[in-house]
């Protein structure tokens, strides 16, 4: 799923096109120069069913968050209908998208805005407890051996709260 070719959406700002994202986050850091800002990019994905079969709802979210003083979001969904839906699959899924919106995200960030205004992360949807804990290693070696910062659960919010809002 390549960024620039779906629709963002924003809670208070609507339907949104790819460029226009980055304008919004270079608005919003510009706001507070001097303060801290993480950019985090995060996948979650739901199993769901419908009359065509069970299938998969994958939601990525890019959240600007601006420490100590709150933040704005921007989402996008994509649909996977499979008749077989392993664990492993989705999570493995989730990482590849939100890396693949990093690897798009980042040079046209960088083209905008000095990459010293703010800090990147990925946050993935995998816990030490839980059904995921075996994952763990693979999927933060993929976001590191991809050049990002890992954070998963209980840290990785982008995935677990933001972008689960929306699956």
């Amino acid at each position: 799923m390549a960024a620039e070719n779906h629709s963002f959406f924003s809670p208070s700002k609507g339907e949104l096109d790819f460029p226009t994202v980055i304008q919004e986050i270079a608005l919003f850091i510009a706001t507070s120069p001097d303060s801290q800002h993480k950019i985090i990019i995060g996948t979650d994905s739901q199993v769901k069913k419908n009359q065509l079969g069970p299938f998969v709802d994958y939601v990525t979210a890019i959240v600007i968050h601006r420490l100590g003083f709150g933040g704005r979001y921007f989402w996008q969904k994509q649909r996977q209908y499979a008749r077989k839906i392993f664990l492993r699959d989705r999570i493995y899924k989730e990482v590849t998208l939100s890396l693949n919106l990093a690897s798009y995200f980042v040079p046209t960030l960088r083209s905008t805005l000095d990459s010293n205004r703010y800090e990147l992360e990925i946050h993935i949807d995998v816990g030490n407890s839980g059904p995921t804990k075996e994952l763990i290693r693979e999927v933060v070696g993929m976001v590191t051996g991809n050049g990002f910062t890992a954070k998963t659960k209980p840290q990785s919010f982008g995935a677990s709260s933001v972008a689960d809002r929306h699956t």
